[in-house]
């Protein structure tokens, strides 16, 4: 089992390009949109503690908690590489009420100390653990940006709780969450506190998962909970996608930590389940509304795709994990293939609203058709909402985009991993490396190591990738280019040949048969009504299409068209006729980056279209 480690976003600046944009957009202006509305709707005003059912304050939610803490950790990476006084004191200020507000006993839970004191840890889906989970990240992340240990402190003494009650008394009336999370945060809290205590709890609820307990309901048995097996037995992802991916995160930092080559292997065949079987094209996972969960293998409908934003983000924090302990440019590719796609697309342009699913088509006509069908009731929405009744995703965007410098690289004694290409620098054991590149928008990038003399530098060449130069010798391994660092300042540059792509699906999955995706390089594309005047239904593309691209200073990426082939209405002459009869005429088709859809009002989208 390999073990590589990240570079600590203390020591890794953004410094171009597309990611340099995302980080100032999402440092000036998301943060605060998601505060304030956060405050509009009583997530932080809830800390006060003073709900009572007569004084008209909205009743805390059960896991308000999380939309908070995961705010608090996006503020927290903010400060740690742009301080800001405001957002820090937002913080403390929050950090008081937690300790001001936590039980003697430790725990620390708003709905369940306001609205239902009675009923602290009887109802598995009740999220306490998991908000409890949220609440660690979050202090880790604020005590990596301050050096300030008192969050910390606050939930250990819940943590020494939860220990008390779920292992030692057993007092319980569940022995694991039904929502996992608490699991990954304290192996993450590990790290800064090595404390056995917290392996130790983190290795129960692995352990104890998929045994028989009590609090278990139909959709445990129905895999909703990933309830169905122990953790070690489950080799095929299954159930609500989110709480899969934190729990295979999880169960891949126990893998990391103490060499568990068997739920290596669980890791590998649930990855590769996912990876193969179960995900949209752009990284979304998730076809079906009911329990936000995975289905059959090829079961990916683009019109009512799920493909929660959130499970994209646990997916690529799985993929990121693995990526350091099963050396395979599979996971890095994931991780890509996610931030340029399936989470990007949850946030708008602006930064300032989010869309929770992430459809891949669009058709306006099927949210009006005669509501007797009831055709429109589970479609996604076409506009991104500023807040959610269950607004998990928006404070999950904002942490991810803020922690996206923990991404890039890994390193060991002898090598040093470049797995993605965003115009950055780092630094770590004495050595620094420095990549200029505008990556996404074409495939040059120039890489200068310092102080790493005879170690071993490695590029990953992208999955999409069919042709590329290094400016050194080099041999592949494992989906990266490996070159011998031979001189102190070390220069390297990696050429991509980056075009326009027609990617097919397997043939088992229905809805994509017969038909092509557009990609360049790492991003999908779509094409939206609003720059095409026509039926997008109708449009079809020659397999051997031609298309030519340029910069948009609107999408910070590049923009494409290609010549499609459109029926020439004037040859229909009725509802249906002989094929031979229909005339064929040409038009332009222009597509976007499928992460800028649904930014300039309502339009017809689609990501699939018919082969010529």
């Amino acid at each position: 089992m390999d073990k590589l480690k990240r570079i600590e976003l203390k020591n890794v600046d953004v410094t171009q390009g597309f990611w340099e944009n995302r980080q100032k957009i999402n440092r000036d202006v998301t943060i605060y949109a998601v505060r304030d509305r956060f405050e509009d709707t009583g997530r932080f005003k809830a800390f006060n503690f003073s709900y009572t059912p007569e004084n008209g304050e909205p009743m805390p939610h059960y896991f308000w908690d999380s939309d908070i803490a995961k705010w608090l950790e996006s503020a927290a990476y903010i400060i740690e590489k742009s301080p800001n006084a405001e957002l820090q004191e937002k913080i403390e200020d929050i950090i008081d009420k937690i300790e001001e507000h936590q039980d003697k006993n430790g725990y620390f839970n708003i709905y369940h100390t306001v609205v239902e004191p009675d009923n602290r840890f009887k109802n598995r889906d009740h999220h306490e653990l998991y908000c409890l989970g949220h609440l660690i990240e979050a202090a880790v992340a604020y005590y990596n940006a301050t050096g300030k240990d008192r969050f910390i402190n606050i939930l250990d003494k819940y943590i020494d709780h939860v220990i008390k009650v779920f292992v030692i008394e057993k007092s319980s009336a569940f022995k694991t969450p039904g929502h996992e999370e608490i699991e990954l945060a304290l192996y993450r809290l590990y790290e800064v506190r090595p404390d056995e205590k917290y392996v130790k709890l983190a290795e129960f609820f692995l352990n104890e998962r998929g045994k028989k307990e009590n609090g278990l309901g139909d959709w445990d048995r129905d895999c909703y909970n990933q309830s169905h097996a122990e953790v070690r037995d489950q080799h095929v992802a299954m159930g609500h996608c989110v709480r899969a991916n934190y729990l295979y995160s999880g169960m891949a930092d126990e893998a990391r930590n103490f060499g568990d080559e068997k739920m290596l292997e669980a890791c590998r065949d649930l990855f590769d389940d996912m990876a193969e079987k179960k995900m949209y094209i752009s990284g979304g996972i998730g076809s079906s509304h009911h329990g936000e969960a995975f289905t059959i293998p090829y079961d990916l409908p683009n019109d009512t795709a799920y493909a929660e934003t959130c499970a994209s983000i646990a997916l690529a924090m799985f993929a990121n994990r693995m990526k350091d302990i099963d050396i395979d440019s599979k996971y890095a590719d994931m991780v890509e293939r996610q931030i340029y796609n399936g989470i990007i697309s949850g946030v708008s342009l602006d930064g300032k609203s989010f869309f929770y699913e992430n459809p891949l088509e669009i058709n306006l006509d099927d949210h009006v058709r005669h509501t007797s069908v009831k055709a429109g009731d589970r479609l996604p929405i076409t506009q991104r909402l500023e807040v959610f009744g269950c607004s998990c995703c928006p404070p999950n965007v904002t942490r991810i985009i803020a922690n996206i410098g923990e991404y890039i690289y890994s390193y060991d004694d002898e090598r040093i991993f470049v797995h993605q290409y965003m115009g950055s620098s780092a630094s770590f054991d004495g050595s620094c490396i420095n990549v200029e590149t505008h990556y996404p928008v074409d495939g040059k990038v120039k890489i200068n190591v310092a102080n790493a003399k005879n170690k071993r530098l490695l590029l990953r060449i992208p999955a999409w990738c069919e042709s590329f130069e290094i400016s050194a010798g080099y041999k592949m391994f494992k989906g990266y280019a490996e070159i011998e660092i031979a001189s102190d300042i070390f220069e390297v540059e990696l050429t991509m040949e980056m075009l326009p792509v027609l990617v097919a699906a397997n043939p088992h999955v229905r809805a994509d048969a017969g038909a092509a995706a557009v990609m360049m390089g790492p991003v999908l594309y779509c094409a939206e009504k609003v720059d095409n005047d026509f039926d997008l239904w109708d449009a079809r593309i020659s397999k051997n299409a031609k298309f030519t691209f340029e910069y948009s200073d609107v999408f910070n990426a590049n923009i494409l068209s290609c010549e499609a082939s459109l029926t020439d209405e004037t040859s229909v002459k009725a509802l249906y006729m002989p094929l031979r009869d229909v005339k064929q005429k040409s038009a332009s088709l222009k597509l976007i980056p499928y992460f800028a859809f649904a930014n300039r009002g309502e339009s017809d989208m689609r990501v699939w279209f018919k082969t010529l």
